[in-house]
């Protein structure tokens, strides 16, 4: 079932390269471009957390990144909000560098980008009053931190301003995440990360917080990057969607495009793992089975890798690594796409450019260029 929208959206978050790089013509919210991260670990070797991973998010879009645990998903969030370094790499927030930014760039930068954790009761003193929590974070950074602002942050996230009053041990699962969302909103950032924000609470619960980051981002304006493992839950929120695998993002694209019509066999497989209102509608063809494990970080492997769990492997695909690149799209005129749809798959790529060039050709019928799209779909579901 696909979304509609009431009001017109501003520009498409893109993978930042040079070839797209100030293709809006405007500084985006977030621009990261080439970043590696690795761990050294004891007995493993290392980890290889994120490797030449980029992506770019225009001001006031809701980017949501997926992917199985371990696929590099936090290591990009801490990245992000300069709790870690790069080893190699930009990361961009508003323009300013972060990876590269001293004491007083790093206070500022603060105030523009914020990090709401996961399981917020371990983000929280247990001793602490949640008004005095709040009011910490406005006295760090030069605020107003009275009673009155304390007050105005509960409300502005569903809470009533009693609940100033009671320790984190006394709020429910709910009602913490909601004040981590309040303690990142106290500095009045411009993007908010959100690391797996809703997956430790019940399913109701899960839904009043995704409907109240609607209403802050309609409120304020907010740039969000939302992590998820969940395919089901991001593409509901997310006007992008940038899909890992082990430390690289094998497609990224409009939502649409990226949920409904996943190319990739990896986003496939995640869309295929979503949960249908009504199991009678199947899952249109798509190839759901993605056998083995998740291979160790610490020794990838070679060309694509996805590979060791494809269905779709070819001898390519074990020794080649596939580049993101724009999807060749067959459009009215037989022409690629724009661009904004990006894989990085050998096998998808090469049947897409071989309906894209038939399209093209002018001895080819309408009726031909039709069939020639049809049989593409029809091998992404072989």
């Amino acid at each position: 079932m696909r979304r509609t929208r009431d009001t017109a959206e501003p520009p498409r978050s893109l993978p930042a390269d040079t070839e797209n790089a100030g293709a809006t013509g405007g500084t985006p919210a977030i621009d990261v471009r080439g970043v590696v991260r690795h761990y050294r670990s004891a007995g493993r070797g290392t980890v290889h957390a994120l490797d030449d991973v980029s992506v770019r998010v225009e001001r006031g879009r809701v980017l949501g990144v997926v992917g199985e645990s371990g696929c590099g998903k936090s290591t990009l969030a801490r990245l992000l909000t300069r709790l870690e370094r790069p080893d190699a790499g930009s990361v961009e927030v508003l323009g300013a560098r972060v990876d590269t930014a001293k004491r007083g760039a790093l206070r500022r930068l603060r105030r523009t980008i914020q990090l709401v954790f996961q399981d917020p009761y371990a983000s929280l003193d247990p001793r602490q009053r949640t008004g005095a929590a709040l009011a910490e974070v406005l006295a760090v950074h030069g605020l107003p931190s009275g009673p009155d602002q304390v007050a105005a942050l509960l409300e502005q996230v569903g809470l009533v301003p009693a609940l100033a009053e009671r320790y984190p041990h006394q709020l429910s699962g709910g009602q913490r995440q909601r004040l981590g969302i309040a303690r990142a909103l106290a500095v009045r950032p411009e993007v908010l990360v959100l690391d797996e924000p809703v997956s430790a609470l019940d399913v109701s619960v899960r839904a009043e917080i995704m409907n109240l980051l609607v209403k802050l981002r309609e409120e304020l304006g907010l740039t969000f990057v939302f992590i998820s493992h969940d395919l089901g839950m991001v593409r509901h929120f997310a006007d992008d969607i940038a899909v890992m695998y082990l430390g690289k993002i094998v497609e990224v694209g409009p939502w649409d495009a990226v949920s409904d019509e996943p190319l990739h066999p990896y986003t496939k497989a995640l869309q295929a793992a979503v949960l249908l209102p009504d199991p009678a509608q199947g899952q249109g063809g798509v190839e759901a089975v993605v056998t083995g494990e998740v291979p160790d970080a610490a020794a990838p492997p070679s060309g694509c890798r996805f590979h060791p769990r494809c269905p779709l492997a070819e001898d390519v695909c074990r020794t080649d690594e596939p580049a993101l690149l724009p999807v060749p799209r067959v459009g009215a005129a037989g022409t690629p796409g724009s661009g904004e749809h990006r894989l990085a798959c050998h096998v998808m790529r090469r049947r897409l450019a071989e309906a894209a060039d038939a399209a093209q050709s002018p001895s080819q019928t309408t009726a031909d260029t039709a069939g020639a799209a049809v049989r593409v779909e029809k091998k992404t579901g072989e």
